[in-house]
């Protein structure tokens, strides 16, 4: 899918609740493994600075539910670039149902990350790094993809 990242995902039966469904909470930690997944592939360098200074901090995240999924289900999360701005990276999350040739959209999310070191008196804000900021660009929909 052009100007997206996408990171597959199998529903499990743990990710279930009583009723059958998806707990809500699994779709947060869905966006963490997309956006950790996208740096082992796409910008690995970034997190060998992570054994360093140099920290992502979730500034937010949010996630917006329109149908249900279950264990089972073939749920690909697609990422996007929203923007970059400072030390600032916001990202954009489908979670889209695969299953028999047809697609569902189950939710949409967002996620903002800084990026900040570790300094003598707490957390500064640092800049993107050169690899993050190239690895992003191939997902950002007004160069060349997306929604």
């Amino acid at each position: 899918m052009t100007g997206r990242y996408v990171h597959h995902h199998r529903v499990t039966l743990d990710e279930t609740n009583v009723v059958g469904n998806v707990y809500f909470a699994h779709y947060v930690r869905w966006q963490g493994h997309c956006r950790e997944q996208f740096l082992l592939d796409r910008a690995p360098g970034v997190l060998s600075l992570l054994d360093g200074d140099f920290v992502l901090v979730t500034v937010d995240c949010a996630v917006e539910f329109y149908a249900e999924s279950f264990a089972g289900d073939r749920i690909e999360i697609r990422m996007e670039l929203e923007r970059m701005t400072g030390n600032r990276v916001a990202m954009a999350f489908d979670y889209v149902r695969c299953q028999d040739g047809r697609e569902e959209l189950l939710a949409r999310g967002r996620q903002s990350v800084a990026c900040m070191r570790r300094a003598a008196h707490g957390l500064q804000p640092a800049p993107i790094p050169d690899e993050l900021r190239a690895a992003l660009a191939r997902y950002d929909p007004v160069r060349g993809g997306g929604r």
